[in-house]
């Protein structure tokens, strides 16, 4: 993944209005409507809708800018940070809260035990390597259990089209492998989807991996609970007289009546065009007018305006 700010094309040191506006400008290039014949439009739009979570966010920003988090949000690994001239074990020494205030602590080795403690290789490969500390001689059902694979936790961004129709998905793995993923009916953001034995290798079964779902910004859509808000601009013409006008909504467009003498702020409500909900229908799609004057000096309207002054 790359440097989020150089996705965005920003200065490490530019402003959170700067950040945004230059999101915006990315996400209506490759936003995949804009672009229905491209088919790496989709994926440059994920990157840098990626890129906009990490720095877009006051918290996740710090946190990236410190080292404490990569450009995919994810923890760094610090184990080994001593390793030039300090311990190289510091953060395997901090296991369980004790008495000295000391947060973590080797276990020492004895008897049927590992040499460096059992303690860093639960760290390492999970619980399940120490849930078997007591399961036969010699230790073997400990190393039975630590033969299945690591977990792996992907973190997947899906459009707004994409929550509505939920189609398959390609998740990206951080060791390469892309997998299609099929979203359930019903996805929520934040929802962990779990793919069995799709994880990391063990020496026997392998691991599964948990797909995190992360819902994108949208250039168009603003998401409220399983509702869409829109905004839909429309002419002083049209907002006065009346017309059918097109909206798109995650399923296509579709021909809206905006009554005459419209105003801005006028909603318009397109029912069952949301997120599919629990119980199986879809939220509603609202459609919030925006009347906008001609670019451009328009004398004829002009003069309209000043022979009502008259």
């Amino acid at each position: 993944m790359r440097d989020p700010y150089e996705v965005l094309g920003v200065a490490k040191n530019a402003s959170a209005k700067e950040i945004k506006s230059a999101y915006r400008k990315l996400a209506k290039k490759y936003h995949p409507d804009q672009n229905p014949d491209d088919p790496k439009a989709k994926d440059q739009f994920a990157v840098a809708s990626q890129a906009y979570e990490i720095v877009g966010d006051e918290k996740q920003r710090a946190a990236f800018d410190r080292g404490e988090i990569d450009a995919q949000g994810k923890p760094r690994f610090q184990g080994f940070e001593g390793a030039a001239g300090g311990d190289p074990f510091a953060a395997f020494r901090h296991r369980q809260q004790g008495p000295g205030g000391g947060q973590y602590g080797f276990r020492s080795a004895g008897a049927g035990s590992d040499a460096f403690g059992d303690d860093i290789f639960s760290h390492i490969f999970g619980d399940a390597f120490s849930r078997q500390q007591g399961a036969g001689p010699g230790g073997s059902g400990r190393r039975q259990q630590a033969s299945r694979g690591p977990d792996m936790n992907v973190e997947l961004g899906i459009t707004v089209e994409e929550a509505a129709l939920t189609p398959k998905v390609t998740a990206q793995f951080p060791d390469g492998r892309k997998i299609a993923v099929k979203l359930p009916a019903y996805v929520e953001d934040g929802q962990t989807i779990r793919l069995k034995g799709q994880g990391g290798q063990g020496f026997g079964q392998p691991g599964d991996a948990l797909v995190k779902i992360r819902f994108l910004s949208h250039p168009r859509y603003r998401v409220e609970g399983r509702d869409l808000h829109a905004d839909l601009p429309v002419t002083l013409r049209d907002a006065v007289l009346g017309a059918r006008i097109p909206v798109e909504t995650p399923a296509g467009k579709l021909a809206l009546n905006v009554p005459a003498w419209s105003s801005s702020d006028k909603v318009l409500r397109l029912k069952a065009r949301g997120l599919p909900t629990k119980a199986g229908g879809h939220g509603d799609l609202y459609v919030h007018v925006r009347v906008m004057l001609p670019d451009g000096k328009d004398k004829a309207l002009e003069a309209l305006m000043r022979s009502g002054q008259e």
